[in-house]
């Protein structure tokens, strides 16, 4: 038994560099993709951003179509008809009772020189809309770039959690076979062997959490980049920032000044109010009257038409000469009473402009409390940060005090594992803390309006 040690442990370690190929040569067919690359990608595929463009052309749509409005309206009409019986001939000015073929045509044009100044205040109103859209446009945006980047965070920090796990899998499989080894010449117990059975165990139940961990975090990532699940990628790790550097010491209220001026949300609001405040002057205009001017041209033809002279039939051509008719018009319009229309359409503008500067006010308060509990966030993450590295270390010191204890048999399997146990979560704990800093510092350089960078 004693013989066969080395053996199986070449075999193992020949298994381990064949597995280790074979990842390799799968990793090399699939996609890498860098931070940059998957934040491009999303912000050129997301199906929220393109939806927010279509509504930011419609709008651009709507500013035209007002503007359009102010110009003449001009509709010309062409018609012919065969009537049978008794009817008046317009055209003759007769009473006939026979078969008659007519014709028609006619060309009107309008302008309103005066109606409230509604027309003028919509493609007011119009125009704040499509700001607001655009401003809707970069917020959908900001929200996918960090959306993007809590992913791409949240997914190295799954990968390395799970590259830990590896390693504590590799140890834990060393120490089991060690113990078999022991066992097997009698320096071990079975509950020393059964203590490395389960510690093996632990550990590859931990590695199965971590690989589940980053392929959800992949999945989450890929659905940002409407990126088919069945493609394969791997993630770049961009150069992380030295931890050390990172600042902590912000003031919330000097980060809320400077977010308030440019954060789209907030842009979005102010340009929602001001649509509303406009939408008041449009319904205010519905009190006043309306002045519109105009011009007409017709022509008509009659099978019956004849002339009074020679009794004979007038030519189509002829008839269109001689039956054309010119004229202008003005008209006011002027509002008496229609069912309170009006007052309730005015009353319904001035009540959804207070809820538009609600709206805004809020939009504010949600901006503050946003920003001040991410200072607060990472001045936790800091120290979150510290406390873990220093108990990592102190857990990893243990562990080798311990292990060297038990190679001269000086503590037991359960110690040694519980111990284990301990390194391994002080582990997860610290690369879960170094990430969580990280982000936190990109949520603050987001809010200021600085490029989320993973340089020094």
């Amino acid at each position: 038994m004693i013989q066969r040690k080395p053996a199986m442990k070449y075999f193992k370690y020949g298994s381990l560099v064949l597995f280790a190929c074979a990842i390799s040569l799968a990793a090399s067919a699939q996609q890498t993709i860098t931070i940059r690359e998957a934040l491009d990608q999303a912000l050129r595929n997301n199906l929220q951003v393109k939806q927010a463009n279509f509504q930011s052309s419609l709008s651009e749509a709507d500013v035209l179509q007002a503007k359009m409005a102010l110009f003449p309206s001009v509709g010309s009409t062409i018609q012919g008809a065969k009537n049978w019986g008794l009817t008046f001939d317009q055209t003759s000015g007769q009473l006939i009772n026979t078969s008659i073929t007519s014709a028609g045509a006619s060309l009107t044009g309008s302008l309103v020189l005066f109606g409230g100044f509604q027309k003028v205040n919509q493609i007011k109103a119009n125009k704040l809309q499509l700001f607001s859209n655009e401003s809707n446009v970069d917020k959908v945006k900001n929200d996918l770039v960090l959306s993007v980047v809590t992913k791409y965070l949240e997914a190295l920090s799954n990968k390395d959690m799970a590259i830990a796990a590896e390693q504590q899998v590799a140890l834990s499989t060393e120490q089991l076979e060690a113990q078999k080894y022991n066992y097997e010449v009698g320096n071990n117990t079975l509950a020393d062997l059964s203590q490395a059975k389960s510690q093996l165990a632990t550990d590859e139940l931990n590695l199965t959490t971590a690989q589940n961990a980053y392929d959800l975090s992949v999945l989450d990532l890929k659905q940002l980049m409407e990126m088919d699940p069945i493609n394969e990628i791997t993630l770049e790790k961009p150069p992380l920032p030295d931890v050390a550097k990172l600042v902590s010491s912000y003031a919330a209220q000097d980060i809320y000044k400077e977010a308030v001026a440019r954060y789209p949300d907030i842009k979005v609001a102010e340009y929602n109010t001001l649509v509303a405040k406009k939408n008041i002057d449009i319904a205010k205009g519905g009190f006043y009257p309306v002045l519109s001017i105009g011009a007409g041209y017709g022509t008509n033809y009659s099978s019956q038409a004849v002339d009074l002279q020679t009794r004979m039939p007038i030519s189509f051509g002829r008839q269109l000469d001689q039956n054309k008719n010119t004229n202008v018009f003005a008209q006011l319009s002027i509002p008496i009473f229609d069912n309170y229309q009006r007052n309730i359409s005015f009353k319904k503008a001035k009540i959804s402009y207070e809820s538009a500067l609600n709206d805004e006010r809020l939009a504010k308060n949600n901006l503050n409390k946003v920003v001040n509990q991410a200072v607060l966030d990472l001045r936790t993450a800091e120290k979150r940060y510290y406390s873990t590295q220093e108990n990592f270390k102190s857990a990893s010191d243990a562990f080798e005090v311990l292990q060297q204890r038990y190679d001269v048999g000086l503590a037991n399997a359960v110690e040694l594992s519980t111990q284990q146990t301990a390194k391994n979560k002080a582990e997860f704990d610290f690369i879960q803390a170094k990430y969580d800093f990280i982000f936190r510092s990109k949520v603050i350089d987001f809010y200021l309006g600085r490029p989320i960078t993973f340089t020094d």
